[in-house]
């Protein structure tokens, strides 16, 4: 399989030399197409992280709301419990008072029925506000139920990513200290690979070992179909002399990309659609271009891997 992947390499750049117009144009769009997807992502991701903090600043308010209803029904409780009290002495006294004059006791029964009118609306007020903390409690069990769901998630998530960052790093052992480096951030994980590792100064046919690194990773992106894999060239800020078949750095930089993709395609268990190639040139460098370390450094391969956050989008959705 290796001696018919290196044929095919070998075909490539002797043959045709660099990439068709055709695949360019549609590794370019696919870039675009997977551009304005990040951007939709990283909106979501902002919508999620926004709706998740006001989720959380409705169950604070919410909780807050609870305590102060209890407060308050306790405090009609004691009301109640007050007036009731009241209106036992008043019927004791009414029964001390029967046998006084009968505008006594009518004055004394008028009062009696304005207490018990009292009692009465208390009672309708404790029953209302008890009510209303069970309507309460049922938000607040909602905005929990839902919070949950929604870190759990975002969890989910970001260990997928952990798992698949470890599933590559022990893949790619080999090529530590070869200027190969894979770290995790923003819930993405960065796959680096210098020039030195994949291609001569000013080729884009990349080396045995670098193919050798590249189908390695392959192997760990066939069993993630999950994910998006953006592949981007970088260059120096040294300007590349033209040859006629590359006009400048941004030029080259596109031409390793789609070379890496085109080792990736082999792999039949990766999702072409999955799949995009882009040039920076040397307008996003990692170093500084004044050091030959730093340019080193700049020279580059970096494999972007995104999770699909469909499930997080039909959460929000439903929600």
């Amino acid at each position: 399989m290796i001696k018919k992947i290196s044929l095919v390499a070998l075909t490539l750049v002797f043959a045709a030399s660099c990439v068709s117009p055709k695949i360019y144009k549609e590794l370019e769009a696919k870039y675009a197409n997977l551009k304005k997807e990040n951007r939709k992502l990283s909106d979501e991701n902002e919508e999620l992280a926004y709706l998740k903090t006001t989720a959380e600043n409705e169950l604070k308010q919410l909780k807050a709301a609870y305590k102060e209803a209890v407060a308050n029904r306790d405090r009609l409780q004691s009301d109640y419990d007050a007036t009731k009290a009241n209106l036992d002495a008043l019927k004791a006294s009414y029964d001390a008072l029967e046998k006084n004059s009968s505008a006594a006791i009518s004055a004394n029964s008028q009062k009696n029925r304005e207490l018990l009118a009292e009692l009465e609306a208390k009672e309708q007020a404790l029953a209302d506000e008890n009510q209303r903390l069970e309507k309460l409690k049922k938000e607040l069990q909602d905005r929990s139920n839902r919070v949950a769901e929604l870190e759990k998630v975002i969890s989910d998530k970001d260990a997928a990513m952990t798992a698949l960052k470890d599933a590559i790093s022990k893949a790619l052992t080999d090529f530590e200290g070869k200027g190969l480096t894979v770290e995790q951030r923003d819930g993405k994980v960065y796959v680096s690979m210098e020039n030195k590792l994949l291609f001569n100064s000013g080729s884009w046919a990349v080396g045995t070992e670098g193919k050798r690194a590249v189908q390695q990773l392959g192997t760990v992106l066939g069993t993630n179909p999950d994910i998006a894999v953006l592949i981007e060239g970088h260059t120096d800020n040294v300007p590349y002399q033209a040859n006629g078949q590359i006009t400048n750095n941004w030029d080259l930089s596109t031409k390793r990309a789609t070379a890496i993709v085109n080792i990736l395609r082999e792999n039949d268990a990766i999702n072409p659609e999955n799949l995009t190639a882009a040039g920076r040139g040397e307008y996003a460098p990692v170093a500084t271009n004044d050091t030959p370390e730093g340019k080193a450094k700049n020279r580059r391969i970096e494999v972007i891997l995104t999770p699909k956050l469909d499930e997080l989008s039909k959460l929000l959705k439903d929600n």
